[in-house]
C-alpha cells in the first residue's frame, strides 16, 4: 500500500500538477501533504486542465481522470472511481489518495522511525479516521448521516452548518462571482494561485496540527489507560469508574477501543483524575459520553447535585469537600480523590 520514502526519491526538482479555477479543501490538502515529502519540498506547482501541460507534471493530482499510483497519477473523478481506504466504506478524495499512498511515510518522517513501525500503521488509520475521511466525504457529496434515514425519522436541523467547517474556509478563499479578474490571463492565474497556496497552507496547518497531537499527545495516552482500564475492578466490582492516578490524559477513543475489544455489556461509567500532577490538587469526575462525539453522557450525574456549589452540594450530596457539578451533569469536583471517588460510587446508586 505505502511505499517506502527512499522509493520515492527522484530528481529534484518535481511538478505537482492539479487543476486550476474554482479549489477545494481536498486538492489544497494534497499539495500541503506532498510537500512534506523530501521528493517534493522543493516542488513546483502547476494549476492547469491542460492535458499536455500536465502530462509533464511528476505527479498530477484531482485532475486528469486518471487514478495509477505507479504514474504518480491521483484523481478520483472517474465514474468507474470507487477506491476506499482499507476498511472504511468512504471513497477517497484527491487528499484521501494522496494520504493513503504517501502518509505513512509523512507521520514516520514525523515520527523518525521506518514506516514499517508498529505506530506508524496505528497514526495512519487513526488520522483518516479522524481528520482525512470527513474530507473525503465532504468532497464527494457524502453526508455523514443517511439523508433517507433523516427524512424518515422527521429529523430538521435547528441552525444552519454548512459555513462552519474546514471546507466552507477554503470555499471562502476562492474569488466571489463579482470580483474584478485581470484582463492579462497570466496575471489572472497567478492572482487565482495566490489564493489556492494560502488554502493549501491553511489546510496543511490543520493536517500538521492533529498530526503532531495524535503522534504526541494521544499516541503515548495508550499505555496509561490501558493500565487505569486494568486495574478499574479495585474501585468497583463491575469496572465502572476509571481513575487516573497522577494525570489526566485524552482517554475517550482509547477507552472505546478497548471496550469494543473485551465486549460484554459493562461499560466505564465514570472517570477520575486530577485537575493537576500534584499531590494536594482536586479531583474531577466526569461522566463517559455514549461516543466520542456526542453531548449525552452513559450515566449523568445526579439531577439533585447539579448546579450546586461548595457547602451547598456538601449539603445535597452528603459528601465532604464537594467544588461543583455543572448544570448539565457531565463533569463535577472535589476537593480530594477520596471525596470524588465517593461521589461517583453515589451516584452509580442513584
Amino acid at each position: 500500500m505505502a511505499e517506502t520514502a527512499s522509493k520515492r526519491l527522484k530528481t529534484n526538482p518535481v511538478t505537482i500538477g492539479t487543476h486550476n479555477g474554482h479549489f477545494h479543501a481536498d486538492e489544497a490538502l494534497a499539495v500541503y501533504m506532498l510537500r512534506l515529502l523530501p521528493t517534493y519540498q522543493s516542488s513546483t506547482l502547476i494549476r492547469t486542465r491542460d492535458a499536455a501541460l500536465l502530462e509533464t507534471c511528476h505527479t498530477v493530482v484531482d485532475v486528469g481522470g486518471e487514478y495509477d499510483a505507479s504514474k504518480e497519477r491521483y484523481d478520483h473523478h472517474q465514474r468507474t472511481f470507487n477506491t476506499t481506504f482499507p476498511n472504511r466504506p468512504t471513497k477517497l478524495s484527491s487528499a484521501g489518495l494522496v494520504y493513503m499512498h504517501f502518509g505513512k511515510a509523512i507521520i514516520a518522517q514525523h515520527l523518525g522511525v521506518s514506516e514499517e513501525a508498529v505506530e506508524v500503521d496505528v497514526l495512519w488509520k487513526k488520522i483518516y479516521e479522524h481528520f482525512i475521511e470527513a474530507l473525503d466525504a465532504h468532497d464527494n457529496g457524502i453526508s455523514a448521516y443517511d439523508p433517507k434515514a433523516i427524512a424518515a425519522a422527521g429529523l430538521e436541523k435547528r441552525f444552519a452548518d454548512g459555513g462552519f467547517g474546514l471546507g466552507a474556509m477554503v470555499s471562502r478563499l476562492n474569488p466571489n462571482w463579482n470580483e474584478p479578474t485581470p484582463a492579462d490571463p497570466r496575471e489572472a492565474q497567478a492572482r487565482e494561485d495566490e489564493r489556492f497556496l494560502i488554502a493549501s497552507q491553511r489546510m496543511g496547518e490543520e493536517f500538521s496540527r492533529d498530526l503532531a497531537y495524535h503522534a504526541e499527545a494521544w499516541l503515548p495516552a495508550r499505555a496509561i489507560v490501558h493500565r487505569a482500564y486494568e486495574q478499574r475492578l479495585q474501585y468497583d466490582p463491575k469496572g465502572r469508574i476509571l481513575i487516573f492516578d497522577g494525570q489526566s490524559v485524552p482517554w475517550k477513543d482509547h477507552l472505546y477501543t478497548l471496550e469494543t475489544q473485551e465486549g460484554g455489556e459493562s461499560k466505564v461509567v465514570y472517570v477520575l483524575y486530577p485537575e493537576k500532577p500534584v499531590p494536594d490538587a482536586k479531583w474531577r469526575i466526569q461522566a463517559v459520553p455514549v461516543s466520542s462525539d456526542s453531548f449525552e453522557s452513559r450515566k449523568p450525574l445526579p439531577e439533585a447535585w447539579r448546579g450546586f456549589r461548595d457547602e451547598k452540594l456538601d449539603e445535597i450530596s452528603g459528601i465532604v469537600g464537594g467544588v461543583f457539578v455543572h448544570a448539565a451533569g457531565f463533569i463535577g469536583g472535589n476537593k480530594s480523590f477520596e471525596g470524588a471517588r465517593a461521589m461517583a460510587v453515589k451516584a452509580l446508586e442513584m
